[in-house]
């Protein structure tokens, strides 16, 4: 429900709208990389705004020094509180779970504008939000507000009520984590859009041969069906071997056509496929540091997950599965 919608008695001053609508998409952009659902972050958005309108009927805005700061913090603890729902759908979860990605308008190979080498340009990726999903709800949030969005040791205090110093620690606990999973080097993005090209043409084709090639040794493949798709494996799969196997496998059972869309998802180079228009599945491919092996894939094939994903956005790199 947007502000607008939430007004029916008492309707908050324009200027407390604004500030909301302002900062929405940060608030959006920091709750998804703490809880990697766009529906639960939907849902807590709506209780900061239910939150942050509530408080200023009760008292004048000109009193929040920083309503950006504001706003942040109260989402930042919404979504801490959602962790236990969350945590507890996980449990009756079935198969792997992925987050749910977040699909872009189709990329052209060339560097993006922001850094492409630094953690805060891959934070938001898949692979990373995976590696996010490792760390203890308080260690994700210091990570993300800090080295994603570099706000300072003790302004994160505030917000979560803790000292700096038990702040820093936890900084420090999730940067080692986090860094000791994920290269700060990334491949040159036209490297990366290549091997993802050359990944979906053997998967797709059931090519073992090709996808013994191009996959690491070590590579794990993760498939999110949520118990809805039945080619969606249990568990992930990790090895060259098992994992060409088992990729090549699900070509051969496909019925019907399938079409392919380049896109970006979560600013990573990936394939979205489609049957009659409906998504069926979102690939992202996480690539080794030099770009030619892929060392994992993320398939999310569940279709609350892909709700959001549309056909009709222009992809001048559209390609019919083979």
């Amino acid at each position: 429900m947007s502000p607008a919608a939430a007004e029916p008695e008492d309707v908050p001053a324009p200027a407390v709208t604004r500030h909301f609508v302002d900062h929405r998409e940060l608030l959006f952009s920091v709750v998804y990389n703490m809880l990697g659902s766009v529906a639960d972050t939907e849902d807590v958005l709506q209780e900061t705004w239910l939150s942050w309108s509530g408080r200023n009927r009760r008292a004048p805005l000109a009193e929040i020094d920083n309503p950006r700061a504001y706003l942040v913090r109260i989402a930042v603890n919404h979504a801490l509180a959602r962790q236990a729902v969350i945590a507890s759908r996980r449990e009756t979860y079935v198969g792997p779970w992925l987050p749910e990605p977040l699909v872009t308008e189709a990329t052209t190979g060339l560097a993006p504008d922001s850094a492409d080498h630094s953690v805060r340009g891959d934070a938001v990726s898949l692979a990373m939000l995976v590696v996010l999903e490792t760390l203890t709800p308080l260690e994700r949030a210091v990570f993300v507000l800090h080295e994603v969005f570099g706000y300072p040791h003790t302004e994160i205090a505030g917000m979560l009520d803790r000292t700096p110093a038990s702040v820093r620690q936890l900084a420090h606990r999730a940067r080692a984590h986090v860094h000791a999973r994920r290269p700060r080097y990334r491949a040159h993005p036209r490297v990366r859009r290549e091997a993802t090209e050359r990944f979906v043409e053997a998967a797709l084709g059931g090519d073992i041969g090709a996808l013994m090639d191009i996959l690491a040794p070590d590579v794990t493949v993760w498939i999110d069906g949520g118990g809805a798709r039945q080619a969606a494996g249990l568990r992930p799969v990790h090895g060259r071997e098992k994992a060409a196997r088992m990729l090549a496998g699900y070509a051969t059972r496909r019925t019907g056509d399938m079409d392919v869309h380049y896109r970006r998802v979560n600013g990573d180079d990936a394939a979205v496929l489609f049957t009659d228009d409906a998504p069926y599945a979102v690939m992202v491919m996480d690539l080794t540091p030099d770009g030619d092996l892929v060392r994992g894939v993320y398939v999310v094939t569940n279709p609350a997950k892909l709700t959001h994903v549309r056909a009709d956005d222009e992809d001048p790199e559209q390609a019919p599965a083979q």
